[in-house]
């Protein structure tokens, strides 16, 4: 029952947001009759958020563990598929949610739960920020930490789209393409170099806010 409650959830928050949805809406999507199922077992929407993350992660954690054993990346691109791919492939899945879900809580700010998540499930992106960061010397703090993470979080939007356009029946690339041409724009703006305007401007700027938040 928990599962299929922390899907009806996944589906429902990625469809109406935190906001838009109550404890009750999603226990009756659940089939559950009992309509504090999700309160006695969750508590909270912020509960749930936490067992979505912990229902997903350790799957596409250990997807992009295997990348990186089997492929032994050694460039910019390299690491940036192996780490992105599982989630291009999770929006793939028939019945997944989970890249509109991630989407929904970016756009909504909710910059806590992604903070709150535990420290295991959040290390492969961590470690994929430290060493992604060793290929652009070019791009002085707080750039590079900024332009990774708008990597990630693009790379789950697109993501996001893809999912909600085949959910709908809709028109979508073949995979491998939609795979190549997002890697490549990735890369290609991580790479891009820091023109003379951006330098100005960051030399003249005062305390920097913080980067967005990674995305799992």
């Amino acid at each position: 029952m928990k599962q299929q409650i922390v899907l009806a959830a996944e589906r429902l928050f990625a469809l109406h947001g935190l906001e838009g949805v109550s404890l009750r809406q999603i226990s009756a999507a659940a089939g559950n009759g009992n309509n504090t199922a999700v309160q006695y077992h969750f508590g909270s929407k912020e509960h749930l958020v936490q067992e979505i993350f912990e229902y997903r992660l350790p799957d596409l954690n250990e997807r992009r563990r295997l990348l990186v054993a089997r492929r032994h990346p050694s460039d910019l691109r390299a690491w940036v598929e192996c780490h992105i791919l599982p989630v291009l492939e999770q929006g793939e899945q028939e019945g997944s949610h989970y890249l509109s879900f991630v989407a929904m809580l970016q756009q909504h700010g909710r910059r806590d739960l992604f903070e709150s998540l535990p420290a295991e499930l959040a290390k492969p992106t961590t470690d994929f920020v430290e060493r992604i960061g060793a290929f652009l010397p070019h791009l002085p703090e707080p750039l590079r930490g900024h332009r990774i993470a708008q990597v990630l979080a693009f790379g789950v939007h697109a993501a996001a789209q893809r999912e909600r356009t085949r959910t709908r029946g809709g028109s979508v690339l073949p995979f491998a393409v939609h795979v190549g041409d997002l890697l490549d724009g990735l890369v290609g703006f991580l790479q891009a170099p820091l023109s003379a305007t951006t330098e100005v401007v960051l030399g003249e700027s005062g305390p920097s806010e913080p980067a967005l938040p990674l995305h799992p």
